[in-house]
């Protein structure tokens, strides 16, 4: 498994990667969104959300939106809820 993050112009998804586990059925690497942080310029802070099974994402309320990115990335490190890494 590993863990990479997709770019776009205001948000950033943090993904979870999976080897294929059998090369026979699927030969490509498994993505799976684990959550994602919105930029909003006009106040300049960064918004937390986290996925549901669906692959729609909700706002984290454990977390206020924030000018300082790193709080959030702490709480998904964290995941004090287990709503991110299960």
């Amino acid at each position: 498994m590993r863990v990479e993050v997709e770019v776009s112009d205001r948000a950033i998804t943090i993904v979870e990667r999976r080897a294929p586990w059998r090369e026979d059925l699927a030969p490509e690497w498994t993505r799976s969104p684990v959550a994602r942080l919105r930029y909003t310029r006009s106040r300049s802070e960064w918004t937390l959300y986290w996925r549901d099974r669906n692959q729609r994402f909700h706002r984290y309320d454990g977390a206020p939106p924030t000018p300082d990115i790193d709080t959030l990335i702490t709480a998904i490190d964290e995941d004090a809820t287990g709503i991110f890494w299960g």
